[in-house]
């Protein structure tokens, strides 16, 4: 059984080792970038996981866009190698979404390449009825764009 739920501190050890297998960015950085989600209980960041038996399988960052009402970014979002394709990545999705709606929530943006590595992450969110809102030209590095999405949440 797979349960969704948010990152809890006994799942940092696993999820280092889940980042080391992903490449959405390097496994160290983490302490850092979930500290004030662990130990701050007004956080507005949002860290999510899917667990079976208590090892994670995903990970999800969410968290505010700076000076909004209402709009959030969906930093990070990835899944282990053995449980791709397999219709995780697209609950973890829900699981976001829906978390913030229920907070009344307007807005879900989503960044991701514009390379060719990074097509089937476009065809995800575009799977999943994101607008394709802007592309900035040569973001990442030189040819390689920054790709953003656009989801209304509370239709």
């Amino acid at each position: 059984m797979i349960e969704i739920r948010k990152v809890i501190k006994e799942d940092i050890a696993s999820l280092k080792d889940l980042l080391d297998t992903l490449e959405l960015f390097p496994s160290e950085m983490l302490d850092d970038m979930i500290s004030d989600y662990l130990i701050n209980p007004n956080s507005t960041d949002i860290w999510f996981t899917a667990v079976q038996d208590e090892t994670p399988l995903s990970i999800g960052f969410c968290a505010p866009e700076k000076l909004t009402n209402g709009t959030f970014n969906l930093y990070a979002l990835g899944v282990s190698e053995k449980t791709q394709g397999q219709g995780l990545g697209q609950k973890m999705m829900t699981f976001i979404e829906n978390e913030l709606k229920e907070k009344g929530h307007r807005i879900l943006i989503v960044e991701t390449s514009g390379s060719q590595e990074f097509e089937a992450s476009r065809k995800f969110y575009e799977k999943l009825n994101f607008q394709k809102e802007a592309t900035i030209r040569d973001f990442w590095e030189e040819g390689d764009d920054k790709v953003i999405y656009w989801k209304k949440l509370n239709n």
